[in-house]
């Protein structure tokens, strides 16, 4: 999971190449401020399709957007769909941290900056998902990560949705 991304400009690459084309974009102005968001959509079938988005903003000058598909692995409920949605971008949050920081280190570029690490959720105020919000941005908040939901959270209800088949 998690091996193959898309990109509007650069087609198919690997997650090796999303870190680089991470580091890439934040060392072409390292005193710029970014935000580096995670968000995960599914296409609201019992047997989901799920996308995932990586997507890295410098304040004030654009970003770039990075995305991967989830098959679906069996019939979800809309609880059991939107759990699925935000532990895949937990799982990403996670890998992307990690890799972020060793290859920060095996390129001696200096410190590991704060990422601005958020995890968008596709729960919000209206409609059905409003009584997970709580737990879902628990569950994210519990991980380390910062939780966005609707409708703050375009990383999941735009780009990934966006991204969806």
């Amino acid at each position: 999971m998690f091996k193959k991304f898309n990109n509007p400009t650069k087609g198919r690459i690997s997650f090796e190449l999303v870190i680089k084309n991470l580091i890439d974009f934040i060392l072409t102005e390292p005193e710029g401020v970014y935000s580096l968001i995670i968000g995960t959509d599914s296409d609201g079938k019992k047997r989901a399709n799920f996308v995932s988005a990586v997507i890295i903003l410098k304040k004030g000058k654009g970003g770039r957007y990075f995305w991967t598909k989830i098959p679906p692995q069996k019939d979800y409920t809309l609880r059991e769909r939107i759990y699925q949605e935000t532990m895949y971008s937990v799982i990403l949050a996670q890998k992307i941290r990690e890799s972020f920081k060793c290859e920060i280190k095996k390129r001696n570029i200096g410190d590991s900056r704060d990422l601005n690490l958020e995890i968008h959720t596709d729960v919000g105020e209206n409609g059905e998902t409003k009584k997970l919000i709580k737990e879902i941005v628990a569950i994210v908040n519990a991980n380390g990560f910062r939780a966005k939901f609707k409708p703050e959270s375009f990383g999941a209800s735009c780009v990934a949705d966006h991204c969806l088949p």
